[in-house]
This record gives structure tokens, C-alpha cells and sequence, in this order.
């Protein structure tokens, strides 16, 4: 699993399944589609609970795609090397998952009609939630004791950054038309 780290434009990203190569062409070659749908949210808030609810808008709420085709198939990970794969045999429309902050995002996304849905969670549940899933799964390098986790968390020493830069960049957008936040707490209510 995922033990070690690298660095890509001052983020820090788990070497199982990324690369700088491939984080430099998502941002810089990839050609997003006006029918793209985007889920992106930073790890922990609520990206599977969004593919489920997206994938039965996508298919008038039938549960047969859904039950039948595992998630990272229907909404792949832009900026893993798996993710990738699929994505580019994807068909249109396609439904596109990202933890990937703004500034790292596909550059053609400016150009598009590509809608984005940010699905965004109170950051001490993220806090929570990150640091028992990097325990549990070990995708990402041993958290420590929850208050030294505490204190990378604050300071954006963990993977994809900090909660702080990502969420005020990908808001940013708020009042584009293509840009459609909401919170997790939303979704519970």
C-alpha cells in the first residue's frame, strides 16, 4: 500500500497509483468535454455518497447500473493512473471523480460547458473520518496519534493539501453556472 509520498506543486500525493507525469497531463493535456460531469470533493467528504446519487440521476434513477458496475467504473478517478484508463475509453457523457484542488485541475476545464458538483463536509469530521480511513485502509502513510494528525491536517502536510486551500479555491467558482456546490451536511438533511 501506499507507505511514501511525493510532492507535485507543493501537495503532497501517495505514489500508489500517481505520478507527477500523470498529474502534469491531467492538468495540462487532458481535454475535458462539454458533457463532463465532475465530482470532486477532498478526500472524506462525501465522494461515494455523490457518485451514488449522480449515478441514478445518470440512469432516471434505475439501480441496475449502479448495483452492476462498480464505482470507480462509472465515475473514474481523474488523476490516478487507473483512473485515466477508463476515463479515456469512457463513453459520453462521462462522470468524472477528483480530489484534485483547483489549481491542478485540467486547464481545458475554462474552455468547457463541464459541469462540477464540490461536495464539501465540516473539516473536523474530514479530520476524523481521514485520519481513522489512513489507519484502517494504510492507503496513505501511518497518521501518527490523532493530535500530531491534528496538526499536519492543519498545516496541509497530508495528501492532496490542505482542507482550507481546497476548499476556498474550488469555491472560487461559486456563481458559475457549471459550478454547483453543496455541503455533506446538506445531503443529510
Amino acid at each position: 500500500m501506499a507507505r511514501e509520498y511525493f510532492t507535485h506543486k507543493g501537495l503532497l500525493f501517495p505514489c500508489l497509483d500517481y505520478s507527477p507525469e500523470a498529474l502534469s497531463y491531467v492538468e495540462n493535456e487532458f481535454q475535458v468535454r462539454d458533457d463532463d460531469v465532475f465530482n470532486v470533493t477532498y478526500p472524506k467528504s462525501g465522494t461515494n455518497w455523490m457518485l451514488e446519487i449522480v449515478s441514478l440521476i445518470r440512469c432516471d434513477g434505475d439501480p441496475g447500473w449502479v448495483r452492476n458496475v462498480l464505482n470507480w467504473e462509472r465515475g473514474p478517478w481523474l488523476e490516478t493512473h487507473l483512473g485515466m484508463e477508463v476515463t479515456l475509453k469512457y463513453p459520453p457523457p462521462r462522470l468524472l471523480s477528483s480530489h484534485l484542488p483547483v489549481q491542478l485541475f485540467p486547464k481545458s476545464l475554462q474552455r468547457s460547458k463541464a459541469k462540477i458538483i464540490y461536495t464539501l463536509r465540516c473539516p473536523k469530521d474530514v479530520l476524523v473520518s481521514l485520519y481513522h480511513f489512513s489507519k484502517l485502509l494504510r492507503l496513505f502513510k501511518d497518521p501518527g496519534s490523532l493530535d500530531s494528525f491534528f496538526e499536519d491536517f492543519l498545516s496541509g502536510n497530508v495528501a492532496y493539501g490542505s482542507w482550507f486551500n481546497h476548499v476556498t479555491g474550488w469555491m472560487g467558482l461559486k456563481g458559475n453556472e457549471n459550478f454547483f456546490p453543496i455541503t455533506y451536511e446538506e445531503l443529510q438533511q
